[in-house]
């Protein structure tokens, strides 16, 4: 006999509990609703999920679900397995080959749009997240996203075309394939020193790209990196907006000094912590 929706869901929960997951309930109940929605071949609404908790559970879903379940117990995590993330305004597609889109880095690009600008350059982009949120606002303005994984760069293309952000995407090591100047620039690079990896969760550690993650020294190769050529990449003026760790603000502040940028800050979080550093090129 076909089981219900609940209790498939109460059984997941507490295979989720099991395996360390804070949120055991809530993942439960999402990936419930994402292999309903895959199994019918269309969006099921989360305020329908009631009546499906309550009803028999077809084959079909229940081994769509037990898949995620099991997926989710090895670690996995929920954006990758269902295959997106929400993201400032939008939902972008997420792989194990792009970093998970955070709600820190929106922080970034509220800042980033507190100035009007006409060109922007993502160093690192990833899925695009950052990038394709500011182009979205400033549908008038030229974008370039540069990544060094040709696997992300696919993946950051297909979110542009899928929201409608009109970007150029570039396979580049930092700037070396990247002419001209821009308006901003702005980097959410990998900051996690060697040493920190060990301690992050497993759903960092084990599932998400390391290239993403570590310079696998101190967390801040790719500030040198970037500072040593952002001033010949930057129209005079423009602004470097890059996020980082929690204990590095100081340290990226002096790298955008000594790179000859002005008016450096360090701006914090919706926690209160250290999470963008940005400076402007001098205007004369």
């Amino acid at each position: 006999m076909s089981r219900t929706g609940r209790e498939l869901c109460t059984e997941a929960e507490a295979r989720l509990r099991g395996a360390g997951i804070e949120n055991a309930a809530g993942d439960a109940q999402l990936l419930f609703l994402t292999a309903l929605s895959r199994a019918l071949g269309q969006p099921v609404p989360r305020h329908s999920l009631r009546d499906h908790l309550t009803a028999p559970v077809s084959p079909a879903t229940a081994a769509a679900y037990e898949a995620m379940i099991a997926a989710r117990e090895a670690r996995q995590p929920v954006s990758q397995i269902i295959g997106r993330r929400a993201f400032w305004k939008h939902d972008f597609r997420v792989t194990p080959d792009t970093l998970d889109p955070r709600p820190e880095t929106e922080r970034l690009v509220e800042l980033a749009l507190s100035e009007p600008f006409t060109s922007v350059l993502d160093l690192g982009t990833g899925t695009g997240a950052i990038l394709i949120s500011l182009l979205a606002e400033r549908p008038g303005a030229r974008g370039v996203g540069a990544d060094l994984s040709p696997a992300a760069l696919d993946v950051a293309r297909g979110n542009a075309q899928m929201i409608g952000a009109a970007a150029e995407f570039v396979l580049s090591d930092w700037f070396s394939a990247i002419p001209g100047r821009f308006d901003l620039i702005v980097s959410n690079p990998p900051y996690i020193a060697e040493a920190e990896m060990p301690g992050l969760a497993p759903e960092v550690r084990d599932w998400e790209p390391r290239l993403a993650l570590t310079d696998e020294g101190d967390g801040l190769a790719a500030y040198r990196a970037i500072c040593r050529d952002v001033a010949e990449h930057l129209h005079p003026g423009g602004r470097l907006m890059v996020e980082i760790g929690p204990s590095q603000g100081e340290a990226v502040a002096s790298l955008m000094r000594q790179a000859g940028l002005v008016e450096v800050s360090v701006h914090q979080d919706f926690d209160g912590r250290d999470r963008v550093v940005w400076g402007r090129k001098p205007a004369g």
